[in-house]
């Protein structure tokens, strides 16, 4: 496994076959931050994201780094806790340089642990088979712990899409709100197996600035809820409560979160989009910081991705052009800093905010960096 994992990162020695996979030529020659390190080894924690930033201030040319070509930025298990990084400053290039250090292997003969040294002391690759596996170790594209309670939940919800969800039709003891170990009666579920289910209401509407059309809505989180017991109507019970929840409100199947390890990368086409809300404002102006979640009106229709990289521009004012007795004057868009984006819906998309210069604003202006 070791092996592959090491072909897969090695494979592609030449930027130009990057270049010429992702359908687009470099803007500019990558260049490498001056106190870039020679010599990086990976710990728990880090990121695709935050290792690329030690070498280059464009982290998202993260693939330019390892020459990697579409197929293989697919592919997330790249680099995991241990492995040795090497900087070529020749050739701009980052590789594997040795085994994880401290990890233990197995012999799948013998079941002994093997490593072979050479005589320079680097460490002698065989075939063989890891003692424990590295699978829930990989690093991954940006902070999971920020994105993972969006992972598995559906943030966003098309202007009839849970018109058919289950709904609570009735509580226990005929409550209004109900809280944490309480019961409640929905209709809907029916005979579906799933045991967990989130708990929804329709929120604020995600309109698009340019066209002024709606998009779709927030699905607001209020709980999550465990089937007790099936049927028409069948009785759930509250596990935990966000906000309030009463008759009314609907239920979603309870999803498994998938980790975000793809590549950082730039979107193979030109994207111009706007940001149209940041999570949680309940459609209040706000501003969004680092680690903020936006929503962008962009999706998978305009060839958005989990993984690309936009660049934020905070919008131009209008000021009085002193210049001339009347009239005022467009100023330009100011670059703000960098969003992630990790997950796409078909017309709307989801961005974590990476790292900016100023605060970003709805009809903020999103753009292929």
């Amino acid at each position: 496994m070791v092996q592959l994992l090491r072909k897969s990162i090695t494979a592609l020695a030449f930027f130009a076959i990057s270049a010429a996979s992702s359908g687009q030529a470099p803007s500019s020659p990558l260049t490498l931050r001056p106190d870039a390190p020679d010599r990086y080894v990976v710990v728990p924690g880090d990121t695709l994201w935050g290792i690329a930033s030690r070498y280059t201030d464009s982290p998202w040319r993260w693939p330019e780094l390892w020459g990697l070509n579409k197929d293989e930025i697919r592919n997330p298990h790249l680099i995991y806790p241990g492995y040795v990084i090497m900087l070529d400053r020749a050739r701009g290039r980052l590789s594997i340089g040795g085994e994880p250090t401290g990890a233990p292997t197995r012999a799948p003969s013998t079941g002994a642990p093997t490593q072979a040294r050479a005589p320079s002391g680097s460490v002698k690759l065989g075939p063989r088979v890891r003692a424990e596996s590295l699978a829930k170790e990989g690093i991954p594209s940006i902070p999971s712990s920020v994105i993972e309670p969006f992972l598995s939940r559906p943030l966003i919800i098309e202007p009839d899409g849970l018109d058919k969800a289950p709904t609570i039709v009735g509580t226990q003891a005929d409550r209004v709100i109900l809280a944490a170990g309480n019961s409640a009666y929905v209709r809907g579920i029916g005979s579906a197996p799933e045991e967990s289910w989130y708990v929804y209401r329709r929120g604020v509407p995600l309109v698009d600035p340019d066209s002024n059309q709606t998009l779709a809505y927030e699905a607001v989180y209020l709980g999550t809820a465990r089937l007790e017991r099936g049927g028409e109507p069948a009785t759930v019970v509250l596990t935990s409560v966000a906000q309030e929840v009463g008759a009314g409100d609907k239920l979603v199947a309870a999803g498994r979160p998938q980790p975000i390890n793809y590549a950082p990368r730039a979107p193979e086409s030109k994207i111009h989009g706007r940001v149209i809300g940041i999570y949680g404002s309940l459609g209040k102006v706000g501003e969004a910081g680092p680690q903020s979640i936006i929503s962008i009106n962009k999706g998978a229709r305009d060839g958005l991705e989990v993984g690309h990289v936009l660049a934020l521009y905070s919008l131009g004012g209008s000021v009085r052009d002193v210049s001339r007795a009347r009239g005022t004057i467009k100023l330009p868009d100011e670059r703000a800093g960098l969003a992630f984006v990790f997950r796409v819906f078909n017309r709307v998309s989801y961005a974590l905010v990476m790292n900016i210069t100023r605060p970003v604003s709805p009809l903020d202006v999103v753009q292929t960096p």
